[in-house]
């Protein structure tokens, strides 16, 4: 018999948001997780990305926080803005259902108003940087928050971010404080600090300790010369096969000049970079998530944290430096249950690194070919955890496609 989220433990209110979204049967992460969370247990986790992890702590975390606490009374913190929002996105529905405010505190946007919108939420999903500039303002303080979850810990540290998490870390009182920490890895560094932020944790992983790309991406390497990318790049985008792409180039002035490139013929496409302001990246990612652009060319950076349902394709114009890279870039598709294609032009003098970087991952490449191509009639196969159409009109693929979700589950974060 299959589990239910209300098996685990989870209150109607928030079983019937999710059964409203078409979220009935918990992923792996979910199942193992929340319980845990609802007891009242920090809880350490290692789980890829597209494995439900946002449900995973969402559910239990909306559970425990009370209408009539005092605000903010949970905290999450997350490594970029896009995911911020993301996350308050997905949790909004739920929180609803229990009474609660949830809003996300990031840059690029008017500290006055951010500030009293998070002192009047239940719940804040904040960037660390924009969250210390909040609480040096005193627009609000954490003294209640009883509450904390680290999302995606181990880009925080990527990024930099270490020592505003701890600063933000010890304003949250210890003694009444349940912590959450979600993290691809839970090793060395990252392994230190979970230790150092959890009582007692319980502890989850999923996935392989290293990270490797998703069995559901079919990996394809095609040998071009350098002149003749972006010609290439217009025929992988005017294929029949996609759906929504995001095209990874390693500058902010490439992606902009990729995006005019793109545009002389006659693909319609935006740009994605720190340079760009918070409005300009939130205009590009809400037109490709509802498919008035079906090309989002991004940087690495920018493109962290972006989990949008559709992409079939993620291309790597620029090849990645690392395999971790790799790993992130290609994550973008194959995600909860689906299928995807991940594809990297790389030029003659990039075959030996990229040689190198496929090896790593276990890879089976062939420049010019396909590797680990997908049994036929699979490649878009596979359940979501989230119904529901897109807004606006589309074209013919795009409506088909919505018209397939209905039936489905929908992915989860």
């Amino acid at each position: 018999m299959t589990e239910s989220f209300a098996d685990l433990g989870t209150s109607t209110a928030v079983v019937n948001a999710l059964s409203k979204q078409g979220i009935t049967a918990p992923f792996p992460i979910q199942s193992k997780v929340i319980a845990d969370v609802l007891a009242g247990r920090d809880v350490l986790a290692r789980s890829p990305t597209g494995s439900g992890k946002t449900l995973a702590f969402g559910v239990p975390l909306v559970d425990r926080v009370r209408a009539e606490a005092r605000r903010p009374a949970a905290l999450i913190l997350a490594p970029t803005r896009e995911l911020a929002t993301q996350i308050v996105d997905e949790l909004r529905p739920l929180a609803h259902a229990r009474a609660l405010k949830i809003c996300a505190v990031y840059g690029g946007v008017g500290l006055v108003k951010q500030g009293k919108d998070a002192a009047a939420s239940h719940i804040v999903v904040a960037t660390p940087g924009r969250l210390e500039d909040q609480l040096q303002r005193r627009a609000f303080n954490l003294d209640s928050v009883s509450m904390l979850v680290l999302d995606e810990a181990d880009r925080m540290l990527d990024m930099g971010f270490r020592p505003a998490v701890d600063r933000i870390v010890k304003l949250c009182s210890r003694p009444k404080r349940q912590t959450l920490f979600f993290s691809a890895t839970l090793d060395g560094q990252n392994g230190s600090l979970a230790n150092s932020y959890t009582t007692d944790p319980a502890r989850h992983e999923l996935g392989p300790v290293k990270r490797q790309p998703s069995d559901d991406v079919e990996h394809r390497f095609l040998s071009i010369e350098h002149e003749h990318r972006v010609q290439a790049l217009v025929d992988q985008l005017t294929a029949p096969e996609r759906e929504l792409t995001l095209v990874f180039v390693r500058t902010k002035r490439g992606a902009d000049r990729l995006v005019k490139r793109l545009d002389a013929h006659g693909i319609k496409s935006a740009a994605m970079h720190g340079d760009k302001s918070q409005r300009q990246r939130e205009r590009a990612l809400a037109e490709f998530e509802n498919w008035k652009i079906d090309t989002l060319v991004a940087t690495d950076v920018a493109a962290r944290g972006i989990d949008v349902q559709g992409i079939s394709h993620v291309i790597n114009f620029d090849p990645p430096g690392d395999s971790e890279t790799y790993v992130h870039r290609v994550g973008r598709t194959g995600r909860a249950g689906m299928k995807g294609i991940g594809i990297t032009l790389v030029a003659p003098d990039q075959r030996h690194e990229v040689g190198k970087l496929a090896g790593s991952l276990g890879i089976d490449h062939q420049l010019g070919g396909v590797a680990t191509p997908a049994k036929p009639g699979q490649r878009r196969s596979g359940n979501r955890q989230r119904n529901g159409q897109r807004n606006g009109q589309g074209g013919g693929r795009r409506n088909q496609r919505l018209k397939n979700a209905q039936n489905g589950r929908a992915g989860a974060r």
